[in-house]
């Protein structure tokens, strides 16, 4: 039996969402949130169109890119983006997860497009090749965040393409190089990457997707929430802090905190290298544990930021997915007893395991001393099993 280790993470937060606050913390961060006033005060308008512009700084978003603040967080984004653009040519749709299974259900059974379909198992990128980015729209997830499966680059989009490109990035963006060039819609939530609050979702549209919202009326209606145009053009006021519903102002006080903190530390090539350096702690105990596999086959689309993974023991699949998943959830109830890791379950549709958050908002120590962790709460569960036998 393996000894109990000593030593702890500082903090046990590994969610995947809402991900750890960053390092240092506190509520203090939050006491210029202009509470109680209006977010179309002056003072509220200021303090949104000042998060506007810390994303473009931070994120190196392209001076003619739109950035807007919109409700319903990342998936408010996205189906926003479909309701408002899709119609006018093919749509392809690429799914290897939760999350872009819903986009393709949302094109197939609420709008009631045909989309040609490019889905694939946990784990198994489909053949990007496969899809024609240059003659039809598409829209995909940048990374898998139930997978740890991520698009490795955007090569694969034509970039002399005439359809739109809408990419759901939010595990990635602030995490992961986006080719903007290649995209037209990238959406993303601040309880992710950043280790922000939930609610808030961003939209970031090109030139080309601006010209397809002012020049396509969609053929189904449009929710207020989603209505970004008006007589045919494009509400710019949502794209400098005059949003189209009531936003927190805690929160978005807590994002800028953020992006300050992002700008402390160097930029988005600090955050990359944050990011890259606590998956790697992951992904290095991981090729030297026999017990623990990535659910990722493909090492160049692994995830650095929610790192998924399974349980590989051959004794223990031998016993069948039952007693697979058991054990798995046997790991995370009993670090989370131990205060040791919370929130480290696989997401509950994708294959049993365990799912680990390497965002930048992780501190590396805090993954390097969960490691020896996992391996004792899986000897105590195999312990158990042989026991039981």
């Amino acid at each position: 039996m393996l000894r109990r280790p000593d030593t702890r993470p500082r903090l046990p937060h590994f969610s995947s969402g809402p991900c750890a606050k960053r390092p240092g913390w506190t509520p203090a961060a939050l006491a210029d949130a202009p509470l109680g006033r209006s977010h179309r005060s002056p003072a509220g308008k200021a303090k949104l169109k000042q998060a506007i512009d810390l994303t473009r700084a931070v994120l190196r978003v392209p001076a003619d890119y739109r950035i807007g603040i919109v409700p319903a967080s990342d998936t408010g984004a996205v189906e926003m983006a479909m309701w408002s653009m899709l119609g006018p040519k093919t749509v392809e749709v690429a799914a290897w997860e939760a999350f872009g299974s819903e986009w393709v259900t949302d094109t197939l059974k609420q709008l009631k497009i045909s989309p040609r379909i490019h889905q694939t198992p946990y784990g198994v990128l489909p053949d990007l090749s496969a899809i024609d980015t240059k003659a039809n729209d598409v829209v995909f997830t940048w990374n898998g965040t139930a997978a740890g499966v991520k698009v490795p680059d955007g090569d694969w989009i034509a970039a002399d393409r005439e359809g739109i490109t809408i990419c759901d990035a939010t595990s990635a963006a602030f995490a992961q190089a986006l080719d903007w060039d290649k995209l037209d819609v990238v959406t993303f939530s601040w309880q992710k990457v950043m280790g922000g609050e939930a609610a808030h979702g961003m939209l970031v549209l090109s030139p080309r997707a601006v010209a397809r919202l002012e020049s396509h009326v969609p053929a189904w209606p449009l929710p207020k929430v989603f209505r970004l145009t008006k007589g045919a053009k494009l509400i710019e006021g949502i794209f400098s802090g005059d949003t189209i519903n009531t936003p927190s102002m805690l929160a978005v006080e807590d994002y800028l905190d953020t992006l300050a903190w992002a700008q402390s530390l160097g930029g988005l090539d600090a955050l990359h290298a944050r990011a890259d350096g606590n998956a790697k702690v992951i992904h290095d105990w991981v090729a030297r544990t026999p017990w623990i596999a990535n659910l990722a086959v493909d090492p160049a689309t692994y995830s650095n930021t929610g790192v998924c993974l399974v349980i590989a023991d051959a004794d223990v699949l031998a016993l069948g997915d039952a007693v697979v998943e058991r054990v798995a959830k046997g790991i995370v109830e009993t670090l989370e007893r131990e205060g040791v890791a919370l929130d480290i379950g696989a997401y509950r549709d994708a294959p049993p395991g365990l799912r680990i958050w390497c965002g930048g908002t992780v501190e590396r120590s805090d993954l390097e001393a969960l490691t020896p962790w996992l391996d004792w709460a899986f000897a105590q569960q195999k312990a158990a099993l042989a026991q039981a036998a």
